[in-house]
């Protein structure tokens, strides 16, 4: 029973894997069900048993992302607001993101699309909620904005990063600085408020 569990599991990654693929390829709208079959080389009955259509792709990788962030935002909810505590959001996130690469690659390159999809609203509060658990309650304009900035940077520094040569984990690893500057600056607690 163990070894028949593995093999799906085995299955429904290397279908996210493969349209993930064919998406930033030709497209979402452009890529069919047939095509995603066709290039894992099983029946389209075989892929509907995981997966009934292309939307459904797309959701269950934002869920396999929703599931670290909502813990991350749990353990930070219980945590005193202190820069450590920032910091170890951003340094968990950072990891979440690092196996969700392929996801935000869709993401920028189907921004329509992401926008018309359900799931993408319950993302886009994950990351207000994360910004929230950054800042400081009546933080300055100018610390909101640091702190939005360093989410913001660990998206789309895997992309910025990706034509700049070194190893994937050194470039994460740099980004994830710049990230830490950030909220380290925007970090203030009992500064007047203007």
């Amino acid at each position: 029973m163990g070894t028949a569990r593995a093999r799906r599991g085995d299955t429904r990654q290397r279908i996210q894997d493969v349209a993930l693929d064919l998406f930033a390829q030709q497209g979402y709208e452009k890529t069919s069900l047939r095509e995603i079959a066709a290039h894992l080389d099983v029946t389209k009955a075989a892929l509907y048993y995981h997966f009934k259509t292309k939307e459904d792709i797309v959701i269950s990788l934002f869920e396999d992302l929703a599931g670290p962030c909502d813990e991350l935002i749990a353990w930070a909810a219980d945590r005193p607001r202190t820069l450590e505590t920032k910091t170890e959001v951003l340094r968990r996130y950072s990891e979440a993101l690092r196996d969700a690469a392929p996801l935000f690659r869709f993401m920028q390159e189907n921004q329509a699309t992401v926008r018309d999809l359900s799931i993408g609203e319950s993302f886009k509060e994950r990351m207000f909620t994360l910004v929230g658990l950054l800042k400081e309650p009546d933080a300055e304009l100018t610390d909101q904005a640091r702190c939005v900035t360093a989410l913001v940077s660990l998206h789309s520094g895997m992309f910025a990063m990706q034509n700049v040569e070194g190893d994937p984990e050194e470039k994460r690893r740099a980004v994830l600085e710049v990230a830490l500057e950030l909220v380290t600056a925007a970090h203030r607690p009992g500064a007047p408020q203007k």
